[in-house]
C-alpha cells in the first residue's frame, strides 16, 4: 500500500502523460505498476513513513537497495531498466511540483543488459511464408484473410495490433494508410498493390459485414479477429517450412525494415514507416544487416 498523497500524485502524473504525450492506456498501466512497486518498497524500507516528504530524502543507497530487491525477486535487467525509467520520469515531475532535489534518484544508473536484436526472415523465407499461409485453412475466406493480414505485416511493416485495428472504412486500401501506433502517434504508411489486392480478395469472400464501422478482419463467428489466431497460423506455417521459432508475426515487421535497409532504404525514412519514436530503436536493424553481411563474408571469402 502507498499513501493517499503519493497515489494522488501518481494519478496526476499519469493524467498529464495522457493529456500531453498521448500515452496509451497500456503504457500508463505499466508505468503505474512500476511506480507503485517502487513507492511500496520505499515505504517499507524507510520504516513505514507515508506521504510525499520521504521521497525528497531518498538516497543513492536507498535506490540501490530497491534495485537489489527487484533483482532478488527475479526481475530481469531489461525490466528493471524499464521500471527505473518510469521512476525517474515520475520523480522528475514530482520534484518540480514539490520543489526538492531529485539528484539521488535521477543519477541512479540503469542496469546493463544485452539488447535483443530483431530476428528477421531471409527474403526467400518471407516469400515462402506469404505463399504458404493460405494453405493453413481449407475455408477459402479464412485462408484469404490470413494472407491479407500477413501481407500487411510484411508489405507495410505494420504491428499486428495495427493491422487488426483497420475497419471497413479503410477499404479499398488507399495508396497511403494513416496508422495510429504506440502512444497514439499517427503515421503515413504506403500501401503496396499486393497488399491492396490481398485485402480485396479477402473482402470479396468474407461472409461477415465489413461496413465502415465494423472491424475489417473478422474471426470465424464474426467478431474482431484475435491476434492469437494469426500467431497460430504463423506457427503452423513455420513448422511446415522448417523455419525457426523466431518466425513470428512480429518478425515479418522486422523483415520489412531489414529488407528495406538492405535495398538501400534511408534509416530516417524507415523510422517514420515503422513509427519508432527514437532513431536508436530503428538503428538496431543496422546491426542485423551488418551481422548478416559478416556471416556471408565468413562463408564466402576465399580465405575463410
Amino acid at each position: 500500500m502507498i499513501s493517499p498523497a503519493a497515489r494522488d500524485a501518481l494519478e496526476d502524473w499519469l493524467a498529464g502523460l495522457s493529456a500531453l504525450g498521448g500515452a496509451a492506456q497500456a503504457t500508463r498501466d505499466a508505468y503505474r505498476a512500476d511506480v507503485v512497486g517502487w513507492l511500496s518498497f520505499l515505504q517499507n524500507h524507510l520504516g513505514g513513513q507515508a506521504g510525499l516528504a520521504p521521497l525528497a530524502r531518498v538516497t543513492v543507497s536507498d535506490m540501490r537497495a530497491w534495485m537489489a530487491h527487484e533483482r532478488a525477486r527475479g526481475v530481469s535487467a531489461r525490466s528493471l531498466a524499464r521500471e527505473l525509467s518510469a521512476v525517474k520520469s515520475f520523480t522528475r515531475w514530482l520534484a518540480e511540483r514539490e520543489d526538492f532535489d531529485p539528484t539521488a534518484i535521477l543519477s541512479t544508473r540503469s542496469p546493463k543488459f544485452q539488447r535483443k536484436l530483431p530476428r528477421p526472415l531471409a527474403e526467400d523465407a518471407a516469400r515462402q511464408v506469404l505463399d504458404t499461409v493460405e494453405l493453413q485453412s481449407e475455408v477459402p475466406w479464412i485462408a484469404a484473410r490470413d494472407v491479407a493480414v500477413v501481407t500487411l505485416l510484411y508489405g507495410c511493416g505494420l504491428r499486428i495490433s495495427e493491422a487488426l485495428s483497420l475497419t471497413g472504412a479503410d477499404r479499398p486500401l488507399p495508396d497511403t494508410l494513416r496508422i495510429t501506433g504506440k502512444g497514439g502517434k499517427e503515421r503515413p504508411v504506403p500501401v503496396l498493390p499486393a497488399a491492396r489486392r490481398a485485402v480485396e480478395a479477402y473482402a470479396a469472400l468474407c461472409p461477415h459485414d465489413l461496413s465502415p464501422g465494423e472491424p475489417l478482419f473478422r474471426g470465424v463467428r464474426g467478431g474482431k479477429l484475435n491476434p492469437r489466431v494469426i500467431q497460430k497460423v504463423m506457427e503452423r506455417t513455420r513448422l511446415q517450412l522448417g523455419l525457426p521459432a523466431t518466425a513470428t508475426p512480429h518478425a515479418l515487421r522486422h523483415s520489412f525494415a531489414t529488407h528495406l535497409l538492405g535495398a538501400g532504404g534511408d534509416l530516417r525514412a524507415i523510422q517514420e514507416l515503422l513509427g519508432h519514436a527514437s532513431l536508436s530503436t530503428t538503428q538496431a536493424y543496422t546491426s542485423v544487416d551488418t551481422a548478416r553481411l559478416m556471416e556471408v563474408y565468413d562463408k564466402a571469402h576465399p580465405r575463410s
